[in-house]
């Protein structure tokens, strides 16, 4: 195992260059361009006075082509570890991502967690439970959590609770280190919302695998024995069918995260979505170049971590 991860460890930076080549050409191919709305700010506020294109694109290192752009950029990231400073305000983009990350970070676990204990106990009982009426109602409760979007729950529960009890969400982040309650019941809600649309997915593999082991021929022999439920569901049924259900998880944690771009906008949560969409309107090129290579690079690890895993669900797979 420990060959396998270094193997896969040694392709994680050309993984990573390979996605900022791709998000730096991309970033810049959207309609219109800092330079643009720097020249409109300007007109609208100046007396007057004008700054010259050419000045402000050499200002800002634009007046050299992408490669060059690209080439400072990533030795900018190698040689001093910085993800570079943002065109419209000049601050530093690195403390920028560290204090909007934690919140990011803080939602997507949260809303793995109730994913994961919705899904998983309710698709192993749909499971024992075959063709029963609470087997239909499972299914049904995953096809409903599927079919819905996760923003258009978070609209409802922003728009109904204010005008029927007058509650909003919370309009400033409550830091965890100063009051954890506070911050949990300010997150809760949004962590919920995500990770119900996480869940589906999740609960109908869970069903479709536990069938599929329960049908084999040790578990079979393991109620011949006399052993109870429990053990068979705990003991040998559950481990043995979790492997698709842990992938696919794996596989759902960057739509995760691309849905928490829009939660965080409507519970202002000052995470990574709500930076990056500002840095999209305002078109400051460093800003997405720098969190897409963050997220890239976490999407990265956490696909490492989930086939790592497999060992350790079933020990008769051996890393090559």
């Amino acid at each position: 195992m420990g060959t396998y991860a270094i193997r896969r460890l040694i392709w994680v930076p050309v993984t990573a260059i390979l996605v900022s080549i791709l998000v730096f050409l991309t970033v810049r191919f959207i309609p219109g361009n800092i330079i643009d709305i720097m020249e409109n700010q300007i007109a609208q506020f100046s007396s007057g006075t004008v700054t010259p294109r050419l000045a402000l694109e050499h200002s800002l290192g634009l007046d050299v082509p992408f490669y060059i752009q690209y080439a400072r950029w990533i030795g900018n990231i190698v040689l001093h570890g910085s993800l570079g400073t943002s065109l419209v305000n000049n601050s530093d983009i690195t403390q920028r991502v560290i204090d909007a990350l934690p919140v990011t970070l803080e939602l997507s676990i949260l809303s793995i967690i109730v994913g994961v204990v919705i899904s998983i106990p309710i698709g192993v009982y749909s499971a024992l439970r075959q063709d029963t009426i609470t087997d239909y109602i499972g299914r049904s409760i995953a096809i409903v959590l599927i079919s819905v979007p996760s923003f258009w729950i978070g609209v409802m529960i922003t728009i109904y609770p204010s005008i029927w009890w007058h509650w909003s969400p919370p309009l400033q982040l409550i830091p965890f280190i100063k009051d954890p309650l506070g911050n949990l019941g300010m997150f809760i809600i949004p962590s919920i919302v995500l990770g119900t649309a996480f869940a589906g997915t999740t609960m109908r593999m869970t069903r479709a695998m536990m069938l599929e082991v329960l049908r084999q021929d040790y578990i079979r022999t393991a109620w011949a024995k006399g052993l109870t439920e429990r053990v068979i569901v705990i003991r040998h049924a559950l481990k043995n069918s979790l492997i698709p259900v842990v992938t696919i998880i794996g596989m759902q944690i960057p739509f995760l995260i691309s849905g928490a771009v829009i939660i965080e906008r409507i519970f202002v949560l000052p995470g990574i979505g709500t930076l990056i969409l500002g840095a999209l309107s305002q078109r400051d090129y460093p800003i997405v170049e720098g969190v897409s290579l963050i997220v890239s690079t976490f999407v990265i690890f956490i696909n490492l971590l989930v086939d790592l895993t497999y060992g350790l669900l079933d020990p008769r797979i051996h890393y090559q």
